[in-house]
């Protein structure tokens, strides 16, 4: 047994034993289980982010205390353990080990999470999105799938998250995924419209996969976007997997027609008593030829999910028992973009490795290159050296946010457009996001010097899962 095996195995044993501890009396044995975690993970790893969490559970009447304790009352015992195994010390821990060692050895960004597309089928046609042109014509085998988690493994990805196209449409594939690599932890965005009684039965079985559905709002909102009878369709699969004790969350797109619904705390409640444990947020992107650029939020929308997302995650008074996250606007707590493989990457259905789910172009394909070739490639060293793209880390994006910057990646690289309806040119592309990176630029500067102006210019203090 090697070195770092033991290591590892000797951590999982760890694990173990705190996770059978805290099967009862969670108020007692969750400290223990923190404890444990500290001891196991690296040096410095996600300090602040333990910190934060030893804070909440010295404090019983805090929002976040009863939020850990809910993983009690409503999550299934036996999918809780593969989480707390999986996500911790799989991905955060063990992982991470190993993403840092590769990183130094190889001079590249090594993802925490990979993104892939099982399919370009989605059963649904939606405004703004750029799957619905591509028809059903692409698919990833099940041994290219099997082969990209294989090699993302070695090099210590255990987070994988499936889009597309619907990939529910693989229903099939992603369980035996999930039984073969029972030691990773699995996510998908779906519109929700295909999760039915038996799926939701397979997911209990496998235990490591949790569905994140895509919602646009109230049932107007959403049927405008998604088509009539979605939002009963999404609705009746969250009282399913709610029912089951399963843990899900809500995938929320704002643009400037659903901002002020999704932002309010009538909707944070609603998302909450449907049963959702996160939700994450995401601003919409004019990606594809013909995508309307009237949907880009304004910078006055952007700066209210901001406002909103803090105060019901950060202050206790408001704070709601739900983890949400915002792709965005917590650029700040990552240091900037996280795509180009620094924490995150893209594989389309026809197996090309993109740098992110919103930047389609490429100079790997996963039927001629290694994950490891790719990240070494032209254009995933131009994100690792350009990274962060600005010293605001609440204007991470390549191409949302600082102009330019994609298209001077993406002509020094030699990338090609991965769109198969339609190639998009890179410039064309970038100048659908000039008025709005105009727009926010000064409000994200205000938001920045206002609330964090000890972080300007300084180097990152938060979670070390980058290599800069």
């Amino acid at each position: 047994m090697s070195e770092r095996t033991m290591v590892e195995h000797l951590k999982a044993y760890g694990v173990e034993k705190a996770l059978n501890m805290t099967k009862t009396e969670p108020e007692k044995n969750i400290p223990k289980l923190m404890e444990w975690v500290d001891r196991m993970a690296p040096r410095n790893s996600m300090a602040k982010q333990r910190d934060a969490v030893r804070e909440i559970i010295k404090d019983t009447e805090n929002p976040w205390y009863k939020f850990l304790l809910s993983l009690w009352d409503d999550i299934d015992d036996d999918c809780r353990a593969t989480f707390f195994r999986n996500f911790i010390l799989n991905s955060a821990i063990i992982g991470l080990d190993r993403q840092i060692k590769f990183k130094k050895e190889h001079n590249c960004n090594v993802p925490w999470a990979i993104l892939l597309d099982p399919t370009s089928a989605c059963n649904l046609s939606c405004i703004g999105c750029w799957a619905a042109e591509y028809g059903n014509q692409l698919n990833m085998s099940f041994d290219e799938l099997d082969s990209i988690i294989s090699q993302g493994k070695e090099m210590g990805t255990y987070m994988y998250i499936y889009s597309g196209g619907e990939p529910l449409v693989r229903k099939a594939d992603i369980i035996r995924l999930c039984e073969k690599h029972d030691d990773c932890m699995f996510l998908a965005f779906t519109n929700g419209t295909l999760i039915d009684e038996a799926f939701v039965d397979e997911m209990l079985r496998v235990r490591n996969f949790g569905p994140a559905i895509s919602i646009e709002g109230d049932r107007e909102s959403t049927d405008a976007r998604r088509g009539v009878g979605t939002y009963d369709k999404v609705i009746k699969a969250m009282k399913l997997l709610k029912e089951k004790k399963l843990i899900f969350g809500a995938s929320l797109c704002y643009t400037s027609h659903n901002t002020d619904v999704i932002g309010s705390e009538e909707y944070f409640d609603f998302l909450i008593d449907q049963g959702c444990k996160f939700a994450w947020y995401f601003t919409y992107m004019p990606v594809g030829v013909g995508a309307p650029t009237d949907l880009i939020a304004t910078a006055e929308q952007r700066a209210y999910m901001y406002q909103q997302i803090r105060k019901f995650r950060n202050e206790t008074a408001t704070a709601k028992p739900m983890f949400t996250m915002d792709f965005w606007n917590d650029g700040e707590y990552v240091k900037g973009c996280i795509a180009g493989g620094r924490c995150y990457l893209h594989i389309n259905a026809n197996g090309d490795i993109e740098p992110c789910a919103f930047i389609h172009y490429s100079d790997s394909n996963i039927r001629t290159h290694t994950l490891l070739e790719a990240y070494q490639n032209p254009l995933f060293t131009a994100y690792k050296e350009g990274q962060p793209f600005n010293d605001n880390h609440l204007r991470p994006c390549p191409l949302l946010d600082n102009q330019g910057a994609l298209a001077d990646m993406v002509h020094a690289s030699g990338a090609y457009s991965t769109d198969m309806a339609a190639k998009e040119d890179v410039d064309d592309l970038t100048a659908k996001c000039k008025t709005a990176a105009e727009n926010w630029t000064p409000v994200a500067d205000q938001l920045w010097t206002k609330s964090h102006p000890e972080l300007e210019g300084s180097p990152c203090s938060g979670c070390n899962a980058c290599s800069k």
